[in-house]
């Protein structure tokens, strides 16, 4: 459990790497790790708006929820708390694996759907339709953890040529024996492409 907390927050810290985007603000075998990340999402409107999301990750995390907090100064408290909501009910579908990132996308792409319907109930329908959209006509990003990697030259130079030829731009990420690669691109396109030799690499 704490080795797939150590190597998400690896992930974290290499994904979110510009300015004031991500720091943590508490580790303790006790209580877990607190973090905070900044990020952006479309509100209503196509409004830009800012999001500072502080995670506790419980010991126990990811067999139990994180704690999250939302603040935003072009959000008012309630809207807050009704992405905090959302974001939470989210987390309940991602249990027992690694959640964050899968979470911060979520937001991004949601957040307008979120402020336009902020009622729980009778438009809860619509807004999924809506959603559903939404990512499958955006851009979508995905993080792969790899075992190993044998022959790293041919293997970076298989990667580039798979990710060339479904038109996604990536980054391949060694962090000492971790090695990630992250993948954006049209959703249709993230998957690994029938001539994609693995073997051997």
């Amino acid at each position: 459990m704490a080795e797939l907390v150590r190597e998400e927050l690896l992930a974290l810290g290499a994904i979110f790497c510009g300015p004031d985007e991500w720091e943590v603000l508490s580790r303790s075998e006790t209580d877990g790790t607190v973090f905070r990340i900044l990020t952006r999402a479309k509100g209503f409107m196509d409004a830009d708006i800012p999001l500072r999301l502080v995670f506790h990750l419980p010991v126990n995390y990811p067999s139990c929820l994180p704690g999250i907090v939302v603040n935003s100064e072009h959000l008012t408290r309630a809207e807050c708390e009704i992405v905090k909501e959302k974001l939470l009910e989210q987390a309940e579908t991602l249990l027992s694996e690694p959640m964050v990132h899968e979470l911060v996308l979520w937001i991004q792409q949601n957040l307008r759907h979120i402020l336009k319907r902020p009622e729980a109930g009778g438009g809860s329908e619509k807004c999924a339709s809506a959603a559903s959209t939404t990512v499958d006509d955006g851009l979508w990003m995905t993080l792969s953890h790899l075992d190993h990697m044998r022959a790293k030259t041919k293997y970076v130079r298989s990667v580039e040529k798979w990710a060339s030829d479904l038109r996604l731009t990536g980054r391949l990420m060694f962090m000492g024996k971790v090695i990630l690669i992250l993948l954006q691109g049209d959703r249709n396109n993230i998957k690994v492409p029938k001539s994609f030799n693995v073997s051997g690499i």
